[in-house]
């Protein structure tokens, strides 16, 4: 099954936004636990490559990406590190170096965008899907908007996503909703508060149901 499909299927990926990570495997662990197997370990945690390697050490049933890639060296580093996606904030001028390393890599890329214009040079480059950040401020009904010039394109919300608005943006026509801080919060992720972590990963997927 690949990314994309996994997606389609949970309707869920999480994204782990922390100053640092307790341990990475066991982080996957209990995400997986409570149900969500797409994980996004981004570059603003330091020593991100060294943490995509720990996820990848054990079979946690998980698959890990890299997100916040800026540049086509992270690409690089993440794929070399075992990353099985990549995700950016957005586009800039070496948006197609990057996806390129992706493809190389075997592996997709999710480019963001937010406004129209953005979604086309996402599709022309070559993204697989296309992360619509910041979400939470225009809502789900713009996301629904979005879909009626990009019916095919797969759109994956993110930012201000939470589990009291998850299931309105997948009712809007969003391939799957990014979890946040929601779910996994970066005292938690620091202090290694796995349960936590787990129940609050189970009332997400519960209310996306």
């Amino acid at each position: 099954m690949t990314t994309l499909d996994l997606l389609r299927s949970d309707r869920v990926l999480s994204v782990v936004r922390a100053p640092a990570i307790d341990d990475a495997r066991d982080l996957c662990s209990a995400l997986v636990a409570g149900g969500i197997h797409v994980i996004e370990l981004t570059f603003t945690t330091p020593d991100l490559p060294r943490h995509l390697e720990r996820a990848a050490s054990g079979d946690t049933g998980a698959v890990v990406g890299a997100g916040t890639v800026q540049t086509p060296e992270q690409a690089r580093a993440a794929v070399d590190a075992g990353a099985q996606f990549l995700v950016t904030p957005g586009q800039g001028p070496e948006a197609a170096a990057i996806v390129a390393a992706a493809h190389d890599a075997g592996i997709p890329i999710v480019l963001g965008a937010f406004t129209p214009s953005e979604v086309m040079t996402a599709v022309a480059l070559g993204s697989d899907a296309v992360k619509i950040f910041p979400a939470h401020h225009l809502g789900p009904k713009y996301l629904k908007d979005l879909g009626g010039p990009f019916p095919g394109v797969p759109l994956v919300p993110s930012g201000g996503v939470n589990a009291g608005n998850a299931r309105q943006f997948l009712d809007a026509g969003a391939l799957a909703v990014s979890a946040g801080t929601d779910v996994v919060s970066p005292a938690d992720v620091e202090a290694g508060r796995w349960a936590d972590i787990t129940a609050k990963a189970s009332t997400f997927c519960a209310a996306l149901r």
